[in-house]
């Protein structure tokens, strides 16, 4: 089993590489969901669960379709919002959009922790808008 764990470390590195730096930088759904099924598939082939080479081949299928999915979202926008979504406002002219707050399942003391960690204010006072972006951060504009 230690001479399994050795190779799929080296091999998940390799997979890594392939699918990118976004995988682990972003952290959207799109790119967590690569990253669970890579840990889960491969500890198969570690304690020998599943055939080796079957299972390493899966497992190069998924970073091969993430890393077409990739490629095909920074071509196309309508891709990239079917796969990482859309950013949605919170926040605009004074107002909380209450009903993109739900659809986000985000509260007012979320978006007051956005504002502090964003702008080191706890207040909407120098706040023009508030999004939550595509890979779950809030990000927020000041009032120029």
């Amino acid at each position: 089993m230690s001479s399994r764990a050795i190779l799929i470390f080296f091999i998940t590195l390799i997979l890594l590489r392939i699918a990118g730096v976004r995988t682990f930088g972003k952290k959207s759904a799109f790119d967590n969901v690569i990253i669970i099924m890579l840990g889960s598939v491969l500890s198969r082939a570690v304690v020998g669960a599943s055939p080796f080479f079957p299972t390493t081949m899966a497992c190069l299928a998924f970073v091969a379709v993430h890393w077409l999915l990739g490629k095909l979202s920074f071509k196309s926008d309508m891709v990239g919002k079917l796969i990482k979504g859309e950013k949605l406002c919170l926040y605009e002219n004074g107002r909380e959009n209450l009903a993109n707050m739900s659809h986000a399942k985000i509260s007012h003391e979320d978006l007051i922790e956005g504002v502090r960690q964003n702008i080191n204010a706890d207040s909407f006072e120098n706040v023009q808008k508030i999004f939550i972006e595509r890979n779950g951060s809030i990000s927020v504009i000041k009032i120029a």
